[in-house]
């Protein structure tokens, strides 16, 4: 048997408090003496007030909760299990950045004592967890990798924004160092689900489901995004034949659009990086990327080419996904780029982003209200991100902030079924 220091009474620490922590830390809560960490002191003292940014937990759930957070790495000594959640992006080059996951396995080296577990649900290519990881644990903490503290992954499964598939609703996919570790895993992550968990055949087998679950979504959106192209050069509309198609019991249900976020517009490159490592070329998965990275450029150009001159446009939405506040990696901005560099003045409303994160990010001045937008100021106004905010606007209110003869981009084809006024124009992808 091995020496794991893991009751139900032992104190699990929740490293990184973004989207996937805090709602994992929370959840875990409920079961066991939980401490979330983060970095960040505004983050923490956020949460301790009972707000949330990332709208992932409600502050009547988060003022109830048993959590204790904490910016201060003393008060995360001597836990029983640790569960790394820090973010993995990329690199300007695209290659991955693993130095978040780098910098909480030194932070935590110190930390740990014999029998802990540090568990990883950052998305990784498979081997960082015991090829990286692993080596850089043993170096700080003195201990010995696989007898005196042991690994564990978990991939992170949930969508920010989605009220539906939550952590506690989700099937989690556990591997350990070895089935003991498993076994601690499993009583672990089955306390918090109802959906119970599923023990991959290793930790390289968990971190490689992982990343191939976003790189599929990439491939098919590009395959659909791809078509778009093609049939917008025929003059047809491709959610006319996504409609028809879908007719057929076995027609993969994806739409077009801008592919961003912390996950499907960069785990495709850690995969790909990984495949690079043992000389093989990742054409499929790199072609996806390079289509789905094209759109945003396509967009603005087929737009640009419906309006004649110069003028202004105004782009609803500019995070990642609908009715989230997330705008992590978002590719509205190069759209905005794109209509910018044709010559467009562009002004940008989102209903759900924060405008002091637009600012910080990507220096955009979010319009405050489409309510106190000046009459017929616009030669286009773009439906880019379905908010439910967005969905609900008439013909009426397009009208008022057109000009005359303006057109209506309805990117994600949010008002396909609704009429227009006579003397404005219609396009959609």
């Amino acid at each position: 048997m091995t020496d794991i220091a893991f009751t139900s009474d032992s104190r699990v620490v929740v490293v990184g408090l973004g989207y996937v922590g805090l709602p994992l830390a929370v959840a875990m809560a409920k079961k066991f003496d939980v401490i979330g960490f983060d970095i960040s002191e505004e983050r923490i003292k956020e949460l301790n007030s009972g707000f949330d940014r990332t709208e992932e937990i409600d502050r009547a759930r988060l003022e109830a909760s048993s959590i204790t957070l904490t910016t201060d790495p003393d008060v995360i000594k001597e836990a029983s299990v640790y569960i790394v959640t820090v973010p993995t992006p990329v690199n300007e080059d695209n290659s991955p950045d693993l130095r978040p996951v780098e910098a909480s396995c030194e932070l935590l080296g110190p930390l740990l004592t014999k029998g802990a577990i540090v568990v990883f649900e950052s998305t990784v290519y498979p081997g960082v967890t015991e090829e990286l990881c692993g080596p850089i644990l043993e170096e700080k903490s003195g201990l010995v990798c696989g007898k005196d503290f042991f690994l564990g992954y978990s991939p992170e499964r949930i969508n920010p924004g989605d009220k539906e598939h939550t952590v506690d609703k989700i099937i989690k996919v556990i591997a350990g160092q070895n089935d003991d570790v498993t076994d601690v895993l499993a009583a672990l992550y089955g306390a918090v689900t109802t959906g119970g968990t599923f023990a991959a055949a290793s930790i390289r087998a968990a971190e490689a489901a992982k990343v191939i679950e976003n790189a599929q979504r990439d491939i098919n959106i590009a395959f659909i995004n791809e078509i778009t192209m093609i049939f917008q050069k025929l003059g047809i509309s491709v959610y006319d034949v996504l409609e028809a198609a879908g007719t057929k019991w076995n027609f993969l249900n994806f739409t077009p659009g801008l592919v961003g976020g912390h996950c499907i517009g960069v785990d495709p490159f850690y995969l790909a990086e990984r495949a690079r490592q043992i000389n093989h070329d990742p054409r499929i998965i790199l072609a996806g990327r390079a289509i789905n990275d094209s759109m945003a450029d396509f967009i603005a150009e087929r737009v640009c080419a419906q309006l004649s001159g110069q003028g202004k446009i105004l782009v609803l939405g500019l995070t990642f996904k609908e009715n989230c506040p997330d705008l992590r990696n978002t590719k509205v901005t190069d759209l905005i780029q794109g209509l910018r560099r044709r010559g467009f003045t562009v002004d940008v409303h989102d209903a759900a982003a924060d405008p002091v994160e637009a600012k910080k990010f990507y220096n955009i001045d979010l319009v405050p209200s489409l309510d106190d937008l000046e009459d017929h100021s616009y030669a286009a106004v773009m439906g880019v991100v379905a908010h439910d905010a967005y969905k609900s606007l008439t013909g009426t209110d397009m009208e008022r902030l057109l000009e005359v003869g303006g057109l209506i981009a309805d990117v994600k084809a949010m008002w396909r079924g609704q009429g227009k006024p006579q003397h404005l124009r219609k396009w959609q992808l």
